[in-house]
């Protein structure tokens, strides 16, 4: 495994530009800037797992934790082949604008794991996340960073995570919640693995209300058929939208008229991929963006519509299911071109708001039902919504730059209320 921390991010440009033009907004005194523009710690871990087959990897990971001003870092465990150090940084800016936005008592923090996770049988995973979890232990806590599923993995790996901390400790069930989106066996929470794809459906739904935009029969383009991606596909399908256009990893496809979600859902489920899929055209994945449609949801990775590609974009409205999926160059394009944008630290926040569910039901040592956790979710995801819409009204901004003003606010906010540190 190489280490891949020598590369320009493009998810941390995007980060530090977007916190820079809120920052100036707001007017933020220079120290509360250099403060929140800062990464307070990040760490490189090497850690070498033997395999079941015997072989050794050489194994690198990062760990960022941007703020806990407002509560402890939170933020999932990315694992791929190119994550790098300063990805991990942004991600961790990113999140702590989310929560911040979305109300919940947290920071923003981010893990990568470099490796491709496509490319290790299940058995190697499970040994390479519990090596990690070894190897991270010092700097995993309740009270300090909170990791949680990302791109790579799910709530498997939590589970082993979750189970590593409790043999360290000596413990059946560890003292406080260590990890978010585990198996609801183990402490997780009904719900979790849907959430972000329904915040983003709760949040669209939301802007079709106030845009006066009927949601029946709305075209939808899908970059991404992962959780968020898949879940948004199959709510969306069920109001009476039609997904025109998807594309994942092994390919694309179209059907002007309307996809069958359904039977995508089960196609995907026996292959691998959308790649294929009967009652279809195949759609080259880099031309998604340039599919005719009302909605596009790019749900993949960050950095995808470009100063490049953005002139492609045909869609009215984009709903960012994906982290930091547009660059600033195409943001202001996009802006221009009246695109209503909502943006990833609101349209994506639903999975870090039923993490803190998870978080306080196992601190708690409660169990929430899913309808009550549906209810709350959708509710918070509403009120977000309009905060965001009203402030974006009021001031005559940019969803994205309403949306970073009011996160960055109550960020800076926090750290003026704790004073100066001893």
């Amino acid at each position: 495994m190489e280490n891949n921390n020598t590369s320009s991010s493009g998810i941390l440009k995007t980060a530090q530009h977007n916190f820079q033009q809120a920052a100036l907004r707001l007017d933020l005194p220079e120290p509360v800037r250099q403060h929140l523009m800062q990464t307070k710690e990040q760490i490189t871990l090497r850690f070498h797992p033997a395999l079941p087959s015997g072989r050794m990897l050489d194994a690198c990971a990062f760990i960022a934790r941007h703020s806990d001003v407002l509560g402890p870092a939170k933020g999932g465990i990315r694992m791929t082949a190119g994550v790098s150090a300063d990805d991990v940084a942004g991600l961790a800016m990113e999140m702590t604008w989310k929560t911040a936005l979305i109300g919940v008592p947290f920071g923003g923090g981010k893990s990568g794991i470099v490796c491709d996770a496509a490319s290790l049988t299940p058995e190697d995973k499970e040994v390479l996340i519990r090596a990690f979890a070894r190897a991270a232990r010092r700097h995993i806590g309740p009270e300090l960073y909170v990791p949680a599923p990302d791109m790579g993995t799910g709530e498997r790996e939590m589970g082993y995570l979750r189970d590593c901390v409790s043999y360290s400790e000596g413990v059946s069930i560890p003292r406080g919640c260590f990890v978010t989106g585990k198996p609801v066996l183990l402490g997780g929470i009904h719900g979790r693995r849907e959430a972000t794809g329904k915040g983003v459906v709760y949040t669209l739904v939301s802007a079709c209300r106030h845009l006066g935009i009927e949601i029946k029969g709305l075209r939808i383009a899908i970059q991404g058929f992962g959780n968020v991606g898949a879940v948004a596909a199959k709510q969306l399908a069920a109001l009476g939208a039609r997904v025109v256009a998807v594309t994942d990893l092994t390919g694309g496809i179209i059907h002007a008229e309307g996809l069958n979600v359904e039977a995508l859902l089960t196609h995907v489920q026996q292959t691998g991929g959308v790649a294929g899929f009967p009652d279809s055209q195949p759609l080259s994945p880099d031309q998604i963006f340039g599919v005719d449609c009302d909605v596009l949801i790019p749900a993949a990775a960050g950095s995808q519509i470009t100063a490049e590609n953005v002139r492609n974009v045909r869609a009215r409205m984009i709903a960012e299911g994906a982290n930091a999926p547009t660059t600033p160059e195409a943001d202001d394009v996009l802006n221009a071109a009246g695109v209503f944008i909502i943006p990833d630290i609101l349209c994506n926040a639903g999975g870090v708001f039923v993490s803190y569910l998870e978080y306080t039901q196992e601190t708690q040592r409660e169990q929430m039902t899913l309808a009550e956790v549906e209810a709350r979710l959708e509710e918070r995801m509403n009120q977000c919504f309009e905060e965001v819409f009203d402030y974006a009204k009021k001031n005559n901004l940019p969803m994205r730059a309403a949306a970073m003003d009011i996160a960055v606010s109550h960020v800076a906010e926090g750290l003026r209320a704790r004073g100066v540190y001893p």
